[in-house]
């Protein structure tokens, strides 16, 4: 990426064959659902918001091909955007994100309850899933950053938990998006205070990185234990990482928007650099986008820049 365009990187991870799990085993084509008959939470693990972010996929396959069962509570796995999944072209893989609109920007009720895209439909199959879920874990990649982030919202318990988890050493605490609601944030998982709920945003690393599968799996195996869904002892040899070294968080100040379409960066960053005051970004059209203040972190630059996205955010370090 330079100043004025980007490349989209290649894709190396390897496409999953779906043929057998979009069938699922409800009513809800790629809805998988698992009732241990004994107390415990509701849980639900969910991948392809974005039809070309193909790690969380990877790691419902493998619970599913594990023969893994939860020993509490219940367990949903969805497969949510195939529409989208199924455009999936290895060597153009930016427009398979979505089919119509984003889909992780259509959790409000004014957009659920307007069927005018083919995500809205979706969103509609599967929002009866999110709401009886207590604890969402929802898998990501990104376009250009490397490094996984967990986007835990603005929430402490959901800080907490992913201080808790381990791992990925970087904690982003962030406010959604000004196009719409992410479906982690949405009905009760966006509430404030203590209701029970607890909802993560695993961003595993590049979309076409191998590596993002075992960081899927290995945030799965540790959501699905924290939850009390399995025991340690449970998960297959393998799945988990080590833990980061060392755990910081980001509070999130601002989003940076390109209402043109046209924004440019000023140097190919990657993310979490960490600037001085004044450091030039990049140009929204010709006005200079700049940090505003000293140790300004620089969140998930975007690679696809369409008119009203979120180029990237800007945050502060707080732990």
């Amino acid at each position: 990426m330079n100043s004025t365009e980007t490349t989209p990187r290649p894709f190396e991870l390897a496409c999953p064959d779906l043929s057998a799990e979009r069938r699922g085993n409800t009513d809800t084509a790629g809805v998988w659902h698992f009732d241990s008959g004994e107390p415990g939470r509701p849980v639900m693990l969910t991948a392809l918001v974005h039809g070309n972010e193909l790690c969380g996929a990877w790691a419902l396959k493998t619970f599913l091909g594990s023969g893994l069962q939860p020993r509490r509570g219940t367990l949903t796995l969805a497969f949510c955007n195939l529409a989208a999944f199924d455009r999936f072209d290895r060597q153009d893989y930016l427009p398979s994100r979505f089919v119509d609109e984003d889909f992780n920007r259509v959790w409000s009720p004014d957009k659920l309850s307007d069927p005018g895209s083919s995500e809205r439909r979706r969103a509609v199959e599967i929002r009866p899933w999110v709401e009886r879920a207590d604890w969402l874990m929802d898998f990501h990649s990104m376009s250009l950053s490397e490094v996984p982030l967990q986007m835990s919202g603005v929430q402490q318990r959901n800080i907490d938990l992913a201080l808790k988890l381990g791992t990925p050493a970087t904690i982003i605490a962030d406010a959604g998006h000004a196009a719409g609601v992410r479906m982690r944030d949405y009905g009760r998982h966006g509430e404030p205070g203590e209701n029970g709920t607890r909802s993560l945003l695993i961003e595993c690393g590049f979309h076409g990185a191998p590596e993002t599968r075992d960081v899927a799996i290995d945030q799965m195996a540790r959501f699905l234990v924290e939850a009390g869904s399995v025991d340690r002892a449970d998960v297959p040899p393998g799945w988990f990482a080590p833990d980061a070294p060392r755990q910081r968080a980001f509070k999130v100040t601002e989003a940076v928007a390109t209402p043109s379409g046209r924004f440019r960066y000023a140097q190919p960053w990657k993310g979490l650099e960490i600037l001085p005051a004044g450091t030039l970004i990049g140009w929204e059209d010709e006005q200079s986008v700049v940090a505003p203040y000293d140790d300004c972190v620089l969140i998930m630059p975007a690679a696809n820049l369409r008119p009203g996205v979120t180029v990237l955010r800007l945050a502060q370090i707080v732990a």
